[in-house]
């Protein structure tokens, strides 16, 4: 069973939701980055995503936006990334993630990617921009070092194409609750229900919601139909504003 999956498992059999915060590789700055995982990680994410900045993010809202582009000023890299992981590999107990777009690992090279994975603990990957027909190449190269490729799937994936997704699918499954880019939302579309009790139909492995979330209060309709939660957005403006992440997991305890 992929890391991911055990944590957010550990979490459900404790009658939580599986947290899985996101926070852009290098935000708000480099030094702080890390003490910000440190932070999560002893706030009890179950899975902590970390993003890879890109020139292109057409998947992010304006504040994940802003903040990657800054990161990208500042020089980080996968090389970066990797190199900080690796230096601090086993002092993490949630599952890391690396979510971003495929140009920036196919130019890193697949095959080093994945190995670089295994090195710094990176046991799962979302390619945001990676549609599931293209994504046989990239699943052959990782999934030997022990890394998921997340599947993404949202309100206009049919049970049959989910069906697709779920063959051979591990970690855990992203259900996208918008159909637009990732942000704070006051509320979230009637239909997600619906969509999620199928995703529980078809998927064996857990089910994490995000894109729009919050605050722990937009989970209570949701009981029973999905695993985990994801935010980003809020976590990112909270650190924006001087407050740390400690301080946004307090509600989530």
């Amino acid at each position: 069973m992929n890391p991911m999956q055990v944590k957010i498992e550990e979490a459900k059999s404790k009658g939580k939701v599986g947290l899985i915060p996101f926070l852009p590789a290098g935000f708000p700055n480099r030094e702080q980055f890390w003490k910000e995982l440190e932070q999560l990680d002893k706030a009890g994410a179950s899975v902590i995503e970390i993003g890879m900045p890109f020139s292109d993010p057409v998947a992010d809202g304006p504040v994940v936006e802003k903040a990657s582009l800054k990161c990208l000023e500042d020089g980080i890299n996968l090389t970066w990334i990797f190199d900080g992981l690796k230096e601090r590999k086993g002092q993490f107990n949630a599952a890391l993630l690396l979510m971003g777009y495929l140009n920036p690992v196919y130019q890193y090279g697949l095959d080093k990617f994945g190995a670089d994975c295994k090195a710094a603990g990176v046991s799962g990957l979302i390619i945001a921009d990676m549609p599931l027909e293209e994504s046989d190449f990239v699943k052959e190269a990782i999934e030997p070092h022990g890394v998921a490729l997340v599947p993404l799937i949202g309100l206009n994936t049919s049970k049959e194409r989910m069906k697709l997704y779920s063959d051979g699918a591990s970690g855990f499954c992203y259900f996208v609750s918008v159909l637009g880019t990732t942000g704070q939302r006051e509320s979230l579309p009637a239909k997600i229900k619906e969509k999620l009790k199928e995703a529980k139909e078809v998927f064996d492995i857990p089910i994490a919601l995000g894109f729009g979330i919050k605050h722990p209060d937009q989970l209570a309709e949701f009981e029973g139909l999905m695993d985990a939660a994801v935010f980003g957005s809020a976590l990112i403006s909270h650190i924006e504003a001087g407050n740390s992440s400690t301080q946004f997991m307090e509600p989530w305890q």
